[in-house]
């Protein structure tokens, strides 16, 4: 089952060695994940085309309130995970509570980091860590015309 996708960070770490052992490729993608529209399914489809294995690491609720404001995240950590865990590009799912994602990239060391449209390459913020390993960087998915600030603020206009 999906949920089954949703793991701690100590026992994915030993799961992706075997999968290094096998000769496979790891891409670890990231986000908050508030209200899952379209773009982030775009996101997710383009970061699991650029390897074998598809790792989501999703902000922690006291992380997305650190980023996006008091009033976010609308929906709760375990609903979001396990939204993002349902989709079937998406091999497991880690939820992790830093600002950034640079812990679980070292931990993890993946062979690729994917970030969306709203990033360039030079831009993403973890991308020293990522090439001090030789891990690559890539950009992927649709061109962020799809965002959950927007649906927000139609929502709001709506009520």
């Amino acid at each position: 089952m999906y949920k089954d996708k949703i793991v701690e960070l100590e026992p994915l770490i030993r799961t992706i060695e075997s999968y290094r052992a096998a000769g496979k490729t790891l891409v670890l993608a990231n986000g908050a994940f508030d209200l899952l529209h379209v773009g982030h399914v775009r996101y997710l489809q383009g970061a699991s085309e650029q390897g074998d294995i598809l790792v989501v690491a999703v902000n922690s609720d006291e992380s997305v309130r650190r980023l996006k404001g008091p009033r976010r995240p609308v929906v709760p950590v375990d609903e979001r995970a396990e939204l993002v865990a349902a989709l079937g590009c998406v091999n497991y799912v880690i939820v992790f509570h830093a600002d950034d994602v640079r812990r679980i990239i070292e931990a993890l060391k993946p062979d690729v980091h994917a970030k969306g449209t709203d990033y360039t390459p030079e831009s993403v913020p973890e991308r020293d860590v990522v090439l001090q390993y030789g891990g690559r960087v890539e950009v992927v998915g649709d061109s962020k015309d799809h965002s959950t600030s927007d649906l927000i603020r139609s929502l709001a206009k709506e009520a």
